[in-house]
């Protein structure tokens, strides 16, 4: 469309061309249109209108002095110029024709609700993405709110990340415009998205798709996971399903009619979805054939893969966006980095990205103070924090690694998590909003984001892959055993009981002294039979209690019953504590057996083993209470000691069916570094020569002798290149946190094909 300073263009009178004109969104709305492709009609409020607003009204020298001493790496001065700059620009009218145009645009295309966009001129092309920094408005309704929605994305080119981003990329503020399609809302019955090339081996003959009921946003924010179509383009024919349950679903807000909770916008609200229809497949087969045709046709007519949004409403399919598929170069790269001032930085502990209100804790006794989808602030984490962890969205901490509980926990219950910071109980304050990135270990002021489109797709596509090594799971949190259980995981290769045994919270002398033995038998059965049930018949890997003197001391009576240790992990733990404590261990053993009655599924590992002669002791205390091993039970030993190394032969020759490597505790013995120390964190390496001989070392004679070997430290779901390696070794299974089963899944397949395991 060439032509003179429209205010107005409506989507059929613009092509992929006209980005300097109505932006990168603007432009591939207009394209699909021009193509015939199914597009919710509307019309777009051109970059010329926003320019000749700012020229006309006089706010470019304004806006000008305002930003030219700005220091974007100051957050706070940031902060206030972009608040300035967007007040300036709402407190300027429209200039009446303007004005007029868009609201005689509005009812020209019948009125009602409509969704009010940004489409800077630079958005979505590789070298200049502005994609997500500007606003976008929904279930706007009336001409008067049509144009106040579009004074708003205008501000909107102001936000501070969207000043910061242009300055990082050398961009002038005053030459990068906005245009602002305005655009019939769908109310979705389902909706999704579509890849024109599956994400994990960029295989160009399928198609990947996405759906879940009602509207887009319950997918895009994470909160609903949706079922997922494998497409053969070839017909095209439908590979697999994947039905996820669903219990609600988002829809559209009209009028008064809403009866349910609202979602942060205040524009949708939560529904109910039907118990008949909550497990069945979310779009009929005719619709994903529908759907594959026609994301064959984009992609055909854009020539490359696309990454699309989609909607149903009644019998029509409709196609909201479509944008080239960028960012699969690699499908095992990390989340991209956002661009914005960094408040603090750490290690990156546990994948993710949350923004909450700061609840700074100095001790376990505060826990309360955390509130559902607050970030939790502390100087590090112990058991006693579990409960306010499990609340909170994401967790900072002053010290610590990423095998420190908070790492270890953060991972388990799939949230973000920064350790070792170093002074964040002192920086942040309660109550103030912070953005944690634990992928890449970040902590930011207020709220940003990140753009990605990619996830849901890939890990449900990789967890789907089949493996001749078998991928278990490390889970500690019983409410999580029937969430986890229902993912493609192999089994638990490491129940941890101390988890269960912090939740008792009374030391077991202690509990002993007041005649509650039965108590403390019944509820660790209870703990342990959640994980057995619901992994039936898949096996459970409970490693024994391994709690350390201190982690003793502080449960209730502890004190009593527990000395003062220098180096408590060098301590009284592990199996030395049972053979000199047989009455405990046996109240521990009698528990597993009465879940072993009904589910013999779960098998038993020792953690800590010092010396052959040690476990020689533990495996007989363990056939005298009746625990012996045999078809229908197993005995692993943990592997994470050094003595484990060298004397790995006569260990597996005192009779056990497996082995699994705590690469944690090795690493820290072999290279004498504690673990925790921020200090050392470039030091504590598991790809060093020395830990690498051990795994080696290990995982070879094991297979020599016919047992099973596993992993079950941090290591594997940390680096890819380690997982090959003990792949090629022989390893007969890996044991990860659930938020790396998908991915380690794929590491391990690519190493199987490369080495040609079937």
């Amino acid at each position: 469309m060439q032509k003179g300073h429209e205010a107005i263009v409506w989507f059929n009178e613009v092509t992929k061309n006209d980005i300097p004109l109505v932006g990168g969104k603007g432009a591939n709305l207009g394209e699909m249109t021009g193509a015939g492709i199914p597009v919710p009609p509307g019309y777009i409020v051109t970059a010329n209108a926003y320019f000749d607003f700012i020229n006309s009204s006089n706010l470019r020298p304004s806006i000008s002095k305002a930003l030219e001493s700005l220091d974007i790496n100051d957050s706070k001065q940031l902060a206030v110029v972009a608040n300035s700059v967007k007040e300036m620009i709402m407190a300027t009218p429209l200039p009446a024709e303007l004005a007029s145009q868009i609201k005689a645009a509005y009812e020209k295309m019948g009125q009602g609700l409509v969704a009010v966009r940004s489409s800077a001129t630079a958005e979505d092309l590789p070298e200049a993405s502005f994609a997500g920094q500007q606003s976008t408005y929904l279930n706007i309704e009336g001409g008067d709110e049509v144009v106040e929605a579009v004074q708003k994305c205008w501000a909107s080119l102001f936000e501070a990340r969207a000043i910061y981003y242009r300055v990082q990329q050398n961009f002038d503020h005053l030459q990068v415009g906005i245009a602002v399609p305005v655009q019939k809302m769908v109310q979705s019955q389902a909706s999704g998205v579509c890849f024109t090339i599956e994400p994990i081996t960029s295989d160009p003959t399928k198609i990947v798709i996405e759906a879940i009921y009602g509207l887009g946003e319950g997918l895009v924010s994470g909160e609903i996971t949706p079922d997922l179509y494998i497409i053969d383009k070839e017909g095209p024919a439908v590979l697999s399903r994947t039905i996820s349950h669903q219990e609600r679903r988002l829809v559209r807000k009209n009028g008064n009619s809403a009866s349910g909770p609202e979602d942060e916008s205040g524009n949708n609200y939560w529904q109910p979805v039907p118990s008949t229809k909550q497990e069945q497949q979310k779009i009929t087969e005719d619709d994903i054939i529908t759907l594959a045709k026609l994301a064959m046709l984009i992609e055909k007519h854009y020539n490359g893969p696309q990454d699309i949004e989609w909607a149903k409403e009644e019998n029509t399919i409709y196609i909201v966006q479509s944008r080239p598929v960028t960012a699969l170069k690699d499908a095992s790269e990390l989340e991209p980095e956002i661009e914005a001032p960094i408040m603090l930085q750490g290690a990156a502990a546990s994948p993710g990205l949350a923004t909450g209100e700061v609840k700074v804790l100095q001790d376990p006794s505060e826990i309360d103070l955390v509130l559902q989808g607050d970030i939790l602030v502390a100087e590090m984490t112990t058991p006693d924090f579990v409960p306010a962890m499990k609340r909170a969205a994401a967790i900072v901490t002053n010290r610590g690694g990423r095998t420190s509980h908070a790492a270890i926990v953060s991972r388990e219950l799939g949230i973000p998590c920064v350790v070792g910071t170093g002074e964040a109980t002192r920086l942040l304050k309660n109550e103030q909003i912070i953005t944690v990135d634990g992928t890449h270990g970040k902590v930011y002021n207020g709220k940003v984001t990140r753009n990605v489109k990619t996830s849901n797709i890939a890990s449900i596509v990789r967890e789907a892959i089949r493996t001749k090594t078998r991928v278990y799971v490390n889970l500690a949190q019983p409410e999580l055993a029937d969430k986890v259980a229902a993912r493609n995981v192999d089994g638990v290769g490491l129940l941890r009981a101390e988890f269960i045994f912090s939740q008792i919270g009374k030391h077991p002398r202690y509990m002993i002294e007041m005649g509650q033995q039965e108590e403390y038998i019944q509820q660790v059965y209870e703990g342990v039979l959640s994980f057995a049930k619901a992994f039936h018949p898949r096996p459970v890997v409970y490693r024994t209690n391994d709690f350390k003197t201190n982690e003793y001391r502080d449960l209730l009576g502890g004190d009593k019953y527990e000395g003062q240790e220098e180096n408590p992990m060098l301590g009284y733990r592990g199996v030395s504590r049972y053979i000199k404590d047989i009455e405990v261990f046996k109240m521990e053993i009698e528990a597993i057996k009465r879940v072993r009655k009904d589910y013999p599924n779960v098998y038993v590992m020792l953690p800590f083993v010092r010396t052959v002669d040690e476990l020689k002791k533990v495996k007989q205390i363990l056939e005298d209470e009746g625990l012996k091993r045999g078809p229908d039970f197993k005995l692993w030993m943990m592997v994470e000691v050094p003595s484990n190394i060298f004397l790995i032969d006569k260990f597996i020759d005192a009779g056990i069916d497996g082995i699994s490597i705590g690469s944690n505790d090795l690493t820290q013995l072999i290279l004498g570094v504690d673990r925790d120390s921020e200090m050392l964190r470039e030091t504590f390496d598991e790809r060093n020569e020395a830990v690498l001989a051990a795994l080696e070392k290990a995982v070879t004679t094991a297979a020599r002798r016919g047992i099973t070997a596993s992993i079950c430290g941090q290591a594997p779901s940390v680096y890819p290149e380690l997982t090959e390696k003990l792949v090629s070794w022989g390893i007969t299974s890996v044991s990860v946190s659930p938020d790396m089963i998908g991915t380690t899944r794929e590491i391990i397949a690519k190493a199987e094909a490369k080495l040609k395991i079937k």
